[in-house]
């Protein structure tokens, strides 16, 4: 068996990103929970300025953290400060809470690609931080779509996106 690699990452309701998340190439759990922020034993009710997250482990032979970090910018809006959709407020940032610094520098090196794109209106947000404690959401949403597939989500593919690399020449 492969060794798994973790990815941390915060973008918005976790609902939906565990949804979209969980049934890519390579990714072996999901679990939703509370991360980043300043509470212990965060819960739903009590997570102070901690963002709602997904923790991913994933096979890093069958995908890479940056394909990780290309889905996940695919799925959510990296320009809007603490909101996605409807959802608004410190819970629902865009973070990539790295556990390594090669994730750090993925993280940075992919953030800087979504910003030399244009695929998004505005400029990239998304916090990247070193990973803390991260609390296990409560049961209940856990899995949520999949116990209830006409839920709320403000996550969805975007056909036909694909991040493209900066022109090497253009990076100092």
């Amino acid at each position: 068996m492969s060794q798994t690699e973790k990815a941390i990452l915060a973008g918005g309701c976790f609902w939906g990103m565990q949804d979209l998340i969980r049934k890519r190439p390579g990714v072996v759990t999901t679990r939703v929970g509370y991360t980043g922020g300043d509470v212990t034993n965060a819960t739903y009710r009590n997570h102070g300025t901690h963002a709602e997250a997904i923790e991913i482990v994933f096979d890093p032979a069958e995908t890479s953290y940056r394909e990780v970090l290309e889905f996940f910018f695919q799925i959510h809006d990296p320009t809007t400060k603490n909101r996605q959709g409807n959802d608004i407020g410190m819970s629902y940032r865009s973070a990539v809470y790295y556990v390594n610094d090669e994730q750090r520098d993925v993280a940075q090196d992919t953030i800087a690609d979504v910003e030399a794109s244009g695929l998004w209106p505005g400029k990239v947000v998304t916090e990247v931080e070193p990973a803390g404690p991260f609390w296990e959401a409560e049961p209940e949403h856990q899995d949520y779509l999949e116990r209830i597939p006409n839920g709320y989500t403000c996550h969805f593919p975007r056909p036909d996106w694909v991040l493209p690399r900066r022109d090497a020449s253009t990076t100092a």
